[in-house]
């Protein structure tokens, strides 16, 4: 198993702290989103990915893209530890979780909208901060209320074991703090944060831990 990867990519992260748990071993190829223009965007990569992001997955003769499909890839392929509930009602506040994240913040703040708002609009480091940060408290406004006012939140976003919930949650505070976003109003997101990091799988998914990191 391999698997196409950028060390800051909020987006690779999650698969990367899925198989940490998983315990499946897989060889990283890193695919550098800056250098010489992006990696990603070269004829060879393309080949492999159209979309030319990363994450992709390759296992066999399949090639998965888009982190949210990787990981359910994985959950069926290696059920154990499950990262969805078992129960309907469970797996469907789970996904709605991860998708606040990964449908609705990250492809408004990824690199490709900030070279696209720096390109066509001239925007500056600034601007292109405070668009981030606009939609970063879009979505962590509501994560907040939807893991602080329900019950089945634990010590994790669903109960006491990490979901695929929390594999978009991490990355995405990481992000925030990388951009200078201000956490203080989010005391439910940033103690789930706290205690996934004390977790040996997220840790070692980190991006510091990464072959390629800078």
């Amino acid at each position: 198993m391999r698997l196409h990867t950028y060390y800051r990519s909020t987006a690779a992260w999650r698969v990367r702290i899925a198989l940490q748990l998983k315990g499946v071993a897989y060889d990283a190829v890193p695919v550098h989103l800056l250098r010489d223009g992006g990696e990603q965007r070269t004829d060879t990569y393309r080949a492999l990915n159209p979309q030319q992001l990363v994450p992709l997955l390759t296992d066999g003769d399949e090639r998965i893209s888009q982190s949210l499909a990787i990981i359910e890839y994985l959950d069926e392929t290696h059920p154990e530890p499950p990262l969805l509930p078992r129960s309907p009602a469970g797996r469907a506040r789970v996904r709605a979780l991860a998708q606040v994240v990964a449908c609705d913040m990250h492809p408004l703040n990824n690199l490709r909208v900030q070279q696209y708002l720096a390109a066509e609009f001239g925007a500056d480091d600034g601007t292109k901060q405070r668009w981030m940060h606009q939609w970063l408290a879009a979505g962590f406004d509501a994560l907040e209320r939807m893991l602080a006012d329900d019950l089945r939140t634990g010590a994790y976003c669903h109960g006491d074991t990490p979901t695929l919930a929390d594999l978009c949650l991490v990355p995405q505070v990481y992000s925030a703090r990388r951009f200078s976003f201000d956490l203080a109003p989010y005391p439910t997101v940033v103690r789930i944060d706290a205690h996934c990091a004390e977790q040996p799988a997220f840790a070692a998914a980190a991006p510091d831990a990464q072959p390629d990191a800078e």
